[in-house]
């Protein structure tokens, strides 16, 4: 099987994962009654509203977290997080580097090029 050919297979076991899933909400959804389905939308209002709470605290607490860690310059850890500081990377002009090889061949001996990676996404 060629590339495209196994793409175009992972694609329908995604699609089959979708369709499994639509089917097990049918199933659920058709031994609900009326009275339960109102009484779950009321649960999940409830609980909806707690959450976003939870997540406003949160968003504004690593907000703090971050900039705090970014003026001490150093990785903080906690009993159950860490937050990790990282140097800013470093880039370079890749195609005025490669130029300038021509005119600076020492250049060359410091240029490193890493492993390729491959992520699989939605075409189109």
């Amino acid at each position: 099987m060629d590339i495209i050919q196994k793409l175009d297979q992972l694609d329908e076991f995604m699609c089959q994962r979708d369709v499994i899933g639509i089917h097990r909400q049918e199933a659920i959804d058709s031994i609900l009654t009326p009275e339960i389905k109102a009484q779950l939308a009321d649960i999940d209002a409830e609980f909806k509203l707690q959450s976003l709470a939870v997540d406003e605290n949160i968003d504004a607490l690593t907000a703090e977290i971050k900039a705090d860690v970014l003026a001490n310059g150093a990785t903080v850890k906690g009993a159950h997080l860490s937050a990790v500081y990282s140097k800013g990377r470093v880039s370079w002009d890749t195609k005025m580097l490669d130029g300038m090889i021509a005119l600076v061949p020492q250049l060359a001996t410091a240029r490193k090029e890493g492993d390729p990676s491959i992520s699989i996404r939605k075409a189109g």
